[in-house]
Parts: structure tokens; C-alpha cells; sequence
């Protein structure tokens, strides 16, 4: 049962790569009329969405293979809760969730900035300005993207060969 949710999960990886590719491709073209530009913001919105689902598809499988067959967690909380404590797939994505730079971390902050408007900037006036500030968010460069996709592969990978032993 889990492996179909493996199967899942690993094609909203493959199509968000596909669209990464896509959005690298859309941007460097050279468009008069910025239309390549939208293109390919628009599938590096569509690429962090599919990502996204597969997080979650990961939590349902992790959930299928502790035996909760119509559970669908959204949250690690929710998946601690079916699984119980001391879970050791679950505090390892609890211990990803709390590191800084990990691949969970990266998804937590990403699905944040899909979800809240940015935030409100100060007008730029030759008296209030001091230095040039940097937008702050998460990184959403493709190289980025494809490093939480491969690690969130590697784990889903890991996870599903280790308990398909058994």
C-alpha cells in the first residue's frame, strides 16, 4: 500500500523537476515583452507547489506504513499523534524541522512565502536611506529547489526501501 503512495510522491517530484527546467529555460530567454519572465516565475511557483504536495504524500505514506490506513496528516503534529512517540521516521523529520538549512526547514519556510503576501517596504526617500537591504525569504533559486527535492527523494527513497525489508 505504501509503495503506491512512494509512486505518488516521487511523480510530483519528477514533474516538479520537469517544471524547474522549464523555469530556467523561460527566464533565460530573452522576451521583449517579459512574457518568459512570467513563465517562468510561474513554474517555479508551480515547481514549490508540487514539492510541497510531495511533503505531504510523505507524511500520508509515513502514516500508511504505521498501519493508519485513512489517515492523511498535513503537520508533523498530526503524524506524531498517529504514529506515537519515539517514532523514529517521524523525530527524524521532527529533528529536520528544527535544524536550520535542512531540506524540511527549507520546504517549512517556502510554504510560508507561497502563502503570505511579502512584506510591506518602506518607501525610498534620499532621507531615510541608509543602506540597500536584501530581499529576505526563502531561497528559490533553482539549485535550491533541486537540493530539497533530491533530499526530500533520498528520504522517501530511504524510508520506503527500509521498511519494504521487513
Amino acid at each position: 500500500m505504501s509503495d503506491s503512495w512512494h509512486s505518488l510522491l516521487s511523480q510530483k517530484l519528477a514533474l516538479a523537476r520537469a517544471l524547474l527546467i522549464r523555469s530556467s529555460q523561460a527566464t533565460s530567454q530573452v522576451d521583449a515583452d517579459a512574457s518568459g519572465a512570467l513563465a517562468g516565475e510561474a513554474c517555479r511557483q508551480g515547481a514549490i507547489e508540487l514539492i510541497l504536495r510531495a511533503r505531504r504524500l510523505l507524511l500520508t505514506m509515513i502514516a500508511r506504513l504505521y498501519q493508519q490506513r485513512h489517515a492523511e496528516p498535513v503537520s508533523l503534529d498530526e503524524i506524531r499523534t498517529l504514529t506515537g512517540d519515539g517514532n523514529p521516521d517521524v523525530e527524524q523529520l521532527v529533528e529536520l524541522a528544527r535544524t536550520p538549512g535542512s531540506w524540511w526547514h527549507h520546504l517549512d519556510q517556502l510554504e510560508h512565502g507561497q502563502s503570505h503576501p511579502p512584506a510591506a517596504r518602506k518607501t525610498v526617500s534620499a532621507d531615510n536611506i541608509i543602506a540597500v537591504a536584501r530581499e529576505t525569504g526563502p531561497d528559490r533559486s533553482e539549485a535550491a529547489l533541486l537540493e530539497t527535492l533530491k533530499a526530500l527523494k533520498a528520504f522517501a527513497d530511504e524510508l520506503s526501501e527500509r521498511h519494504g525489508e521487513w
